[in-house]
This record gives C-alpha cells, sequence and structure tokens, in this order.
C-alpha cells in the first residue's frame, strides 16, 4: 500500500464502524442514561464544576467527560449521537495514534496491523460507541505510556515527550480518578524494573517538573470539589476508589477467573495469539537482564521494538492482575490493556504463522479456533437460551414474550464459523500470515455490521425504546410544577427523555422502587398532574389511588398512567 492508503483505509473503516447508526439505539441503562443525563443537566444549570444527576450533586466520576458531552451538546444539539459522540472521536483517535507510534517504532505494516486488531474487536467498538468514561481515558494512557517510550527512546528534543506523559496521566485522572495515574505507571515501572533502565530514565524524566504538571491539570477541579462539598465529596471519592477496590459495588462480583473468558472473547479473533506472544515477550525481558551482567550494570543496548514487546507484555500482565485482584468487576474495566494486546499481537503475528512459530504457534491457531467456535455455537444457540430463560427475561424486558432476537445472531454464528474454517486452512498453508489477517479482520467486521445494521435495531425497538418513548411523552405534557414517577427498577435513561428542569428540591423523576410504594403516597398528595410510568405487570403494586390510575399510553409492557386526563 503507498504512505497515504493505509491510514485513509484505517480512518474510512472507523468512521464506518464507529459512526454507524450510532444515534439509532437508545441509551443503556445504568452508566449511559447516568452519564449521557448528568451532562444535560450541566447544559441546565450551567454549573460547569459540579455534575447532578435528578438534580443532586453526582460524585461517582471526575467531570472530563461531562464536560466533552456537555459540548457536543451545546454545538449539535442534546440527541443520543450527540451524548455519544466524545467516546466515537476518542475511539476514532486511539485507532490512528496507535497506528501512528507503532509504524514510527514496528514499521508501516505491522503498525497497520496493530491500528486494525485495536479496532477489530468487540471490546472496543463496544465501549467507543458508548457514553462511559472508559474510551476517553483509555485515549490519556495510552498518550502517556506511549509518550514515556518516546521520549526515553528519543535524543535532544525527544525528550519533550515526557510532558505528554505527565499530561496524559493528568487529563486521564480528570476523567476517572485514580485510575487515570495507576494505568501508566502499572506498565511503565515494572517495565523499568525488569529493563533496569530506572536510574537513567529518573534522571531524565524530571518527575517534580512533572507532577507540577500533572497536578495544574488534574488539582483544579479537584481542588473546587472539595472546597464546595467537604466531606460529602471525600466520602464519595473513596467509596468510588478504595471501597471498590476492597469491596463489590452495585453486585458487580464475580471469580478472580472473571476477566479470562472477558479477554477470551472480547479481543477475538486475535486473543488466541496473545499467550505465546505473551511468554515470548517476557522471556525476551529475562534475556535482557542476562545480557546485562552483574544486577547494578547497565542494560546492554537492544532495539526499541524489542523493548515496545515487552513493555506491552508488562502492561498487559500488571493491568489484567490489578484489576483482577480488585473485588469489584466490570468488563471493560481491563479496556486499557488492549492497545498493548494489539500491539504485541501484531508484532508477534507473522513469526506465529510462520514455522518458526513451532510449538506456540500451534497453540495460538488452535486456541484461536476453539474461541471462535465457542463463540459461533454461542451465538446459533442464542435462540435456545431465549426461549429457555424467556420468563426470567420477561421480568426486565416485557416485550420478550412477543418479540425474539431475529435471525442475526443465527446468521453471525454461522459467519464466525465458516469464518474460523477459512482462517484456519489459509493459517495452516505456509506463507498465507496476511492472507489470515485479512479473513479475521473481513470476519469481524462482518460480525460488526450485522450487529450495528441488524440486532441493535431489532433489540432497541422492543427492550430498548417502550419505556424511553413513555419518557419522551411524559416530558412533553408535564409542566414544571407536576410530577413523574418513575416504578420499578431505576432507569436513569428515563431522566434523559423526560428533558425536565430539575434541582435538589424538585427532582426531573420521582424514582420509587419496588419495596418503597409507601414513599409514593406523599407525591400523591401534590397538586397538579401526576404521571406514572411502569411496567404493566406492577401496576397492581400501586397503592391506591394510583393503582386506579388510567392507562394513557402503553408500549410493549410499559405503561404512562395519569391522575388527570390528557390530550
Amino acid at each position: 500500500m503507498g504512505s497515504y492508503a493505509r491510514p485513509t483505509l484505517l480512518l474510512a473503516l472507523c468512521a464506518l464502524l464507529f459512526f454507524l447508526g450510532l444515534g439509532t439505539l437508545g441509551l443503556t441503562d445504568r452508566d449511559e442514561g447516568s452519564n449521557a443525563e448528568a451532562a444535560r443537566e450541566m447544559v441546565e444549570s450551567g454549573d460547569w464544576v459540579t455534575p447532578t444527576l435528578n438534580g443532586v450533586p453526582r460524585f461517582a466520576k471526575p467531570v472530563f467527560t461531562y464536560w466533552l458531552t456537555s459540548g457536543s451538546y451545546l454545538a449539535f444539539g442534546v440527541s443520543e449521537l450527540t451524548a455519544r459522540l466524545p467516546s466515537a472521536l476518542f475511539g476514532i483517535a486511539l485507532v490512528l495514534m496507535q497506528y501512528a507510534f507503532a509504524s514510527r517504532i514496528l514499521g508501516p505494516a505491522t503498525g497497520f496491523r496493530a491500528a486494525l486488531m485495536l479496532l477489530l474487536n468487540i471490546e472496543i467498538l463496544a465501549i467507543g460507541r458508548m457514553v462511559l468514561t472508559d474510551m476517553v481515558m483509555m485515549f490519556f494512557t495510552t498518550l502517556s505510556i506511549f509518550c514515556f517510550f518516546l521520549a526515553m527512546w528519543g535524543d535532544g528534543k525527544a525528550k519533550r515527550w515526557y510532558w505528554g506523559f505527565y499530561a496524559g496521566m493528568g487529563l486521564a485522572t480528570l476523567t476517572k480518578g485514580p485510575v487515570g495515574v495507576l494505568v501508566p505507571l502499572l506498565a511503565i515501572l515494572p517495565y523499568l524494573w525488569l529493563t533496569r533502565r530506572w536510574r537513567d530514565t529518573l534522571r531524565e524524566c524530571r518527575p517534580l517538573a512533572g507532577a507540577a504538571v500533572f497536578l495544574l491539570i488534574a488539582a483544579p477541579w479537584y481542588a473546587a470539589m472539595f472546597m464546595l462539598h467537604g466531606a460529602g465529596y471525600a466520602d464519595s471519592a473513596r467509596g468510588d476508589t478504595l471501597t471498590r477496590f476492597f469491596s463489590i459495588i452495585g453486585g458487580h462480583g464475580g471469580t478472580v477467573l472473571f476477566y479470562i473468558p472477558i479477554l477470551l472473547l472480547g479481543f477475538f479473533p486475535w486473543s488466541g495469539f496473545l499467550p505465546a506472544a505473551l511468554v515470548q515477550a517476557l522471556r525476551g525481558s529475562r534475556a535482557i537482564v542476562v545480557e546485562g551482567g552483574p544486577a547494578d550494570a547497565p542494560p546492554t543496548p537492544t532495539s526499541p521494538q524489542r523493548h515496545l514487546q515487552i513493555l506491552c507484555a508488562v502492561w498487559i500482565v500488571a493491568v489484567f492482575a490489578f484489576f483482577t485482584l480488585s473485588s469489584t468487576r466490570l468488563p471493560h474495566y481491563i479496556a486499557p490493556l488492549f492497545p498493548a494486546a494489539a500491539l504485541l499481537v501484531a508484532a508477534s503475528w507473522d513469526r506465529l504463522l510462520s514455522d518458526e512459530g513451532g510449538k506456540w504457534g500451534r497453540v495460538s491457531l488452535w486456541l484461536t479456533l476453539g474461541v471462535g467456535s465457542c463463540l459461533g455455537l454461542a451465538f446459533i444457540g442464542l435462540d435456545w437460551a431465549y426461549d429457555r430463560f424467556n420468563a426470567q427475561i420477561a421480568l426486565e424486558f416485557p416485550a420478550a414474550a412477543q418479540a425474539g432476537p431475529g435471525w442475526a445472531p443465527t446468521a453471525i454464528g454461522f459467519l464466525i464459523l465458516g469464518g474460523m474454517g477459512l482462517f484456519g486452512y489459509a493459517a495452516l498453508t505456509a506463507g498465507r500470515t496476511g492472507l489470515s489477517f485479512g479473513i479475521s479482520s473481513a470476519v469481524m467486521t462482518g460480525v460488526v455490521l450485522l450487529i450495528l445494521v441488524v440486532a441493535l435495531p431489532q433489540f432497541n425497538r422492543y427492550f430498548i425504546a417502550p419505556s424511553q418513548e413513555l419518557a419522551v411523552i411524559a416530558g412533553l405534557n408535564l409542566e414544571a410544577t407536576d410530577t413523574l414517577v418513575a416504578y420499578g427498577r431505576p432507569k436513569p435513561s428515563l431522566l434523559f427523555y423526560a428533558r425536565r428542569r430539575c434541582s435538589a428540591a424538585k427532582p426531573c423523576i420521582e424514582v420509587i422502587k419496588q419495596g418503597e410504594e409507601e414513599k409514593l403516597r406523599p407525591l400523591l398528595e401534590r397538586p397538579g398532574q401526576i404521571m406514572i410510568l411502569t411496567q404493566e405487570r406492577l401496576r397492581a403494586q400501586l397503592p391506591a389511588p394510583a393503582s386506579a390510575y388510567p392507562i394513557i399510553l402503553s408500549r410493549n409492557g410499559y405503561v404512562l398512567l395519569a391522575r388527570k386526563p390528557m390530550l
């Protein structure tokens, strides 16, 4: 390919996969709905320091993502598309940065492969299409690590990259708290210890000046929050960091094996090659220490390509281990290791698929085929599982009794199985490493397009949209003094769709959970219109007279009740 062909193709594919149908899926609960609504309330209130949710200060996440989303609202209006726009743009920026960095160190062909591997997996595409803090944070943590490596291996003016290392950590901390510092340090400090470069690096990276840059970026907002909210913010910040690590928050637990299937499936189809690439890179780190001689001797100079693979291996292992040790576990927590995983597998791809790969190459191939077969069969078997657990699904999504998953999961399953068959044939044929990479890329592109074009619209129509459509109608028909109640499992996205002004004294929506029906009684005595949005099956559990309110509208198992008639 020409010098402009690769980045042009990469940018086009990024735009397609990150932006296609970006605004057609309703906001999911809980994080998407909460983040999108907090940014909307920030625009509405004009308070750019304290995020709020339903009129109450929201301390769960730092402010930077809210600023980005609020800016998107101001520029293009409030919608699902503009709420997700920052994540999609930072996703594209991350992939292009991966290409630029890897091309500089490993060459354009490997850089292109590393960027495509980072793009073409379910985890990164999902995070880049949701209103979450993770994609923005991941961009800055990756930027920080890349800047550090470029500075360490550069001369003269290249040492200026150290400022990017500190700035990246500062912005990551302003996006998602202390993890923005932890991820780069988890990668860099063990790498420096393994390769015995920490003394030279400590002299040249100017840590005191760097700490000042970090604090200049991250500290002002945190200081403002402590000044405004005092102990309340301090307690919340502690709960979202130390408590989250040592205790299970929100029921998000799991065993110490939780992230193994997440990594294998989330990074598919490249994950099968990751164990072998890790082992070979860590063996390389041991060789560097041996070459260097005594422990106090300087390391023998080696190529930056070799050191980059060692850094990536340490980056993966350290981040994976840290989040495995955390008591609270969610699939997207390990996403910061995906750039390193893509770099490491891309650098090892040709070797592992050639005769040189030996035993580890064969293990990688069969592990990939095994993971692909399990994933394909899981998609094909989704219809059976859906019928088997339909009653339980219907408790959360009432439309489950009328609508099924459709034909898309079966098509995706057969596409994966067929693609793995072609991949295996190409990989077992000598000299076809490029073809096997092309087949894997094409399979993942096809899978993602089927999900975006067919599966998600079906899912949105029956499972996501019904309650949100009723929230929109309620918001349009209620005055500021009227009351809207959401009864059942809390859905923060309803706040976004109702679009009501709110404050601590007057929430946008009064949220009443099952078992808290007595809290509803005082609300029923308020003057003006009262509307209640709930599942139809829960209507009988409402206290009188709310249970007798007439149904104004219904959507796939959800109903909107109103005390007074409306046109």
